[in-house]
């Protein structure tokens, strides 16, 4: 039986995930701070590395499928959070199981970013720079200097995108494929604690993709699996938009 790793299984995206790989025959090992196989908070490196080793640990020297989905809305507090779960909870996951991956069959991974990532001028922000340069102590700073909720989202997504793409030879000479989905908004208790937020709520319900409605955790889990599987087996270092064409909407111009 082919086994997989999903974090952020216990809601949202990642149980939609969860779900939809378990009904296709695997052994899934879901990665939460509540409610799975592998409890950790990705917030601390020693929770990182905590994750890392149950995983491992669990998987028993092989893993075949690794989706990165845990992640905290513009909301949450502390900001700092966000950042550093958005980001090195993935990366440092995806890196920590990539030796094992290699002796899986047809193993691949997927990270889930978002389409938030180009909705603000982030590409010098020292947010990006600190996360990119794994720094986490830069990170929290950048954010302590005037960031927000929304930079931190949206400059950890960036970010964990562009270091899918920077990894690109590594894993592709490890015999792994390593890609990201960036969903629009998706109906999840995530983008529910959003929409109740006082500074974000307001913006988070005037969104309107150009197919009219939000997206939900089935679909995008569907699409994962299809990055994940034989159908995609030349897809490798692509930023995905599942949007409902929002992305399209607002940078039409730019792809």
């Amino acid at each position: 039986m082919a086994t997989a790793v999903v974090s952020g299984s216990a809601s949202g995206i990642g149980a939609a995930v969860r779900a939809r790989l378990e009904a296709d025959g695997f052994s899934v090992i879901g990665v939460d701070i509540r409610d799975a196989e592998v409890t950790a908070d990705l917030s601390a490196a020693a929770g990182r590395e905590q994750a890392v080793a149950g995983a491992l640990d669990a998987g028993g020297g092989t893993l075949d499928r690794v989706v990165v989905c845990a992640g905290l809305g513009a909301h949450v507090e502390p900001i700092a959070n966000i950042a550093t779960v958005n980001y090195f909870g993935a990366v440092d996951l995806l890196d920590g199981l990539l030796p094992v991956l290699g002796n899986g069959t047809a193993p691949a991974a997927v990270a889930v970013c978002s389409n938030s990532a180009q909705m603000a001028p982030l590409d010098d922000h020292p947010l990006v720079k600190a996360l990119l340069d794994h720094d986490e102590a830069a990170a929290r700073a950048a954010l302590d200097n005037g960031g927000d909720g929304f930079i931190a989202y949206a400059g950890s997504k960036m970010a964990l995108g562009r270091a899918v793409r920077r990894r690109a030879r590594t894993w592709g000479d490890a015999g792994v494929r390593l890609n990201a989905i960036a969903p629009g908004p998706v109906e999840t208790p995530l983008l529910q604690g959003g929409r109740e937020h006082p500074l974000y709520g307001e913006a988070i319900k005037s969104i309107s993709p150009p197919l009219a409605r939000l997206a939900t955790p089935a679909e995008i889990a569907e699409f994962i699996v299809l990055m994940l599987g034989p159908q995609a087996a030349y897809m490798h270092g692509s930023v995905v938009y599942v949007d409902g064409g929002h992305d399209a909407e607002l940078r039409p111009e730019r792809f």
